[in-house]
């Protein structure tokens, strides 16, 4: 009798041993998933912000091109009117934009990069937005453009830097581009619900 309850009580305790296994095991799996849905939602994010500022990096390489095909420039109005989502109170150097020409240019990646089918899809999903205004002073105003003497060159020129090299010389004026990358297209970005990559790069005009 003795061994008979001692193999009934080792039944019972193998019967508990694998309810218990099968929970923690259960609850593994569940970490598991958990863990793999966060990193697959943190990779998505970063994908999306690497994007918007591919989008804001074009919307800088555009605005270059605009500027060397003015014949000429002129500090105006307050572009904020104009803007849908990279507003002028998003960079912190400015305190008095005014924009060059009145030009603000806005346009999804897929209007600029010639693609079709799901690339289409996928870079319609994403647009820039820019400003261009004379480089801002120690106050942050840019009614008043700044020029310094560099080495000459024929016809316009645009860069951020001034390694001009032909004989000569002439007068440079420095611009500042303002340029936001978003993640969606320009007329459904929003500030605080969608991701705003905002870059600017000061540049020098020689005409």
């Amino acid at each position: 009798m003795k061994i008979k309850k001692y193999k009934q009580s080792e039944k019972g305790f193998a019967l508990a041993l694998a309810l218990i296994m099968l929970l923690v095991m259960s609850l593994m799996g569940a970490t598991l998933v958990m863990v793999a849905a966060t990193d697959h939602k943190k990779n998505a994010t970063k994908d999306s912000s690497q994007q918007a500022f591919y989008a804001a990096e074009t919307g800088i390489t555009e605005a270059k091109k605009w500027l060397a095909a003015q014949s000429s420039l002129s500090a105006n109005n307050d572009p904020n009117s104009k803007l849908k989502f990279c507003k002028t109170s998003s960079f912190s150097n400015l305190s008095s934009a005014k924009a060059i020409n009145d030009w603000v240019d806005s346009k999804s990646l897929d209007q600029i990069i010639s693609v079709s089918g799901k690339e289409k899809e996928r870079l319609e999903k994403y647009s820039y937005e820019y400003f261009i205004t004379y480089t801002p002073d120690q106050n942050g105003n840019t009614s008043t453009a700044k020029t310094k003497t560099v080495a000459g060159s024929t016809g316009s020129s645009v860069a951020e830097g001034t390694s001009y090299k032909s004989g000569g010389t002439s007068t440079g004026t420095h611009y500042t581009i303002f340029s936001c990358g978003c993640n969606a297209a320009g007329s459904k970005c929003k500030q605080g619900d969608n991701t705003i990559v905002k870059l600017i790069a000061d540049v020098v005009l020689v005409q």
